[in-house]
């Protein structure tokens, strides 16, 4: 999962009973069984699906992420080897399940941090803290430069509105070997950045524009793309500090073009309809993304093993995304290749983006918005993917609540695309509240997962329990609307027999109640 500027908003609600068409999700969908000529375990039903995806198959998945991460310097990010062996062990689950499996290859920028220094050495001596003080910026430059801090058409006292380093006329008469100093605001820190290093800067430094309590804390940002010059972000109270004096600024980093890959898998006796079921496969360079997100792509490969020959109405296609931790790049990049023909064909998306943090909540993605909380609805239908991850908790007797369609994983594109969408979440760098506490265990105060973009996203860092509860709910809701797309669509119209009937409404069930630029 992206990283966020702002924590996740949502609301609690009691486990009740949802107001769901019983007659058409308390059936047992009709396919046949998934079993070889040996006669393996029969997966045709919901009841069935559940039985034959198991926690135990989820974490030998996991298991061999793990293993791979290991084998390459900790890491399954896109662009390295690490991800190489991913999508490979993917590809080759899938096949020999007997799905349709296909690659699609994309270039995308690449960015590993190695070092990075930050201090000011006259007129005063200080050292500043790495993750406290300054970040590196994604796609920064690398380089060990000293220079004077020239700051760059700053608004201080910050008002808001600050043009800081978006006009290359901001650097007139800016001196050879500086170190720009620039000010959050108006346009992306790319543009801020580039503009620099056209002007003969040898680095930058981009403080956030304190105009407002949370545009003063540590300034974390990408510039979209490769850079030649060290960047660094930071406070609004170090950036302050750092007018005209000498700073010694430090970054190490790989950053470059590179290819990875899509892995795409799907059901071969399937209708004309697709259900797409989605997860990223990449981990950051930091470590090897066990829970964030081993945990949604492990989850969904077995269901996409178990369900691969049962026969439903519609085609379920399984994906497994790269670079989505540098900014849903592997899904966006499928979405805007899709020719139209074929989007049309989609009833509807479901994203899986860490379904194991070890202090975990239950998300449902809210398609209808009744939280009122950010984004808004999804596009129509995701009301009813929201209904069946609802029904499989109720039923259960599990709490859970809505989380805000808020941007941070690769149902974004699809969203964007006009595509209903839903999944299930158990929380990233959020901290549980005492109410989230008391509804499913775990340390109120504390991070859902403390593991979040760190190298102690291992095997350890993982709820049996929840991964359990969760991959019984991928595989419930893959095969209820897979076995009935209409569930999201709506009925296919009638032939009318006199006047036009006004057209069919979408979603068939009755409804009750995911990196910073600039």
């Amino acid at each position: 999962m992206t990283a966020a500027s702002v924590s996740r908003r949502s609301r609690v609600v009691a486990v009740a009973a949802v107001a769901l068409a019983a007659s058409l999700l308390g059936a047992t969908p009709a396919a046949a069984a998934s079993a070889d000529a040996a006669g393996a375990q029969k997966c045709g039903t919901v009841d069935q699906i559940m039985e034959c995806v198991s926690v135990e198959g989820v974490r030998a998945h996991l298991e061999e992420f793990q293993s791979i991460a290991d084998a390459n310097d900790g890491t399954r990010a896109s662009g390295t080897p690490g991800y190489t062996a991913s999508a490979e062990y993917v590809a080759e689950q899938a096949r020999d399940a007997g799905l349709d499996v296909s690659t699609q290859d994309f270039d995308f920028a690449f960015f590993q941090l190695n070092s990075q220094a930050l201090a000011q050495t006259e007129p005063t001596s200080v050292t500043y803290t790495a993750g406290t003080d300054f970040v590196a910026t994604t796609f920064s430059g690398s380089g060990d430069v000293t220079g004077t801090a020239v700051p760059v058409d700053l608004r201080l006292p910050s008002t808001g509105g600050s043009t800081s380093g978006c006009e290359a006329e901001d650097f007139a008469d800016f001196p050879d070997g500086g170190i720009a100093l620039l000010q959050r605001g108006t346009c992306e820190f790319g543009v801020k950045a580039r503009n620099a290093e056209a002007a003969g800067a040898v680095g930058a430094v981009i403080f956030n524009e304190g105009d407002a309590p949370d545009r003063t804390e540590l300034l974390q940002g990408t510039l979209g793309a490769p850079i030649g010059i060290p960047v660094v972000g930071t406070t609004f109270a170090i950036g302050e500090a750092l007018q005209n004096a000498t700073v010694q600024l430090q970054v190490d980093a790989v950053s470059e073009n590179r290819t990875t890959t899509n892995v795409i898998a799907e059901t071969p006796n399937g209708g004309d309809t697709v259900l797409m079921v989605g997860a990223h496969l990449d981990s950051v360079p930091e470590g090897p993304g066990i829970n964030d997100n081993g945990s949604g792509s492990a989850a969904i490969l077995e269901v996409a093993r178990q369900i691969a020959g049962v026969k439903t109405d519609a085609t379920v296609r399984f994906a497994w995304w790269g670079a989505e931790e540098l900014g849903l790049l592997g899904s966006q990049h499928y979405v805007q290749t899709l020719p139209q023909e074929e989007r049309s064909r989609i009833a509807g998306y479901l994203n899986f983006d860490m379904v194991g943090s070890p202090n975990f909540a239950r998300f449902v993605y809210d398609g209808d918005n009744s939280d009122a909380a950010g984004a808004g609805p999804g596009p129509e239908g995701s009301a009813a993917i929201e209904d069946v991850f609802e029904k499989f908790y109720a039923d259960r007797g599990l709490a859970y609540q809505g989380t805000d369609f808020d941007g941070r994983s690769d149902y974004g594109p699809f969203i964007a695309a006009g595509i209903p969408a839903g999944g299930l979440f158990t929380g990233a760098e959020g901290v549980k509240t005492p109410e989230q506490a008391s509804m499913y265990g775990g340390t109120a105060g504390a991070p859902f997962d403390p593991c979040y973009h760190q190298a102690c996203d291992t095997i350890a860092n993982i709820s049996d329990t929840v991964l359990d509860e969760n991959a019984d709910g991928i595989a419930f809701a893959t095969l209820t609307l897979a076995s009935d797309p209409t569930l999201i669509t709506g009925p296919a119209p009638a032939a009318p027999s006199g006047p036009a009937a006004p057209p069919a409404g979408g979603g068939g069930l009755a409804h009750d109640h995911e990196g910073l630029r600039s």
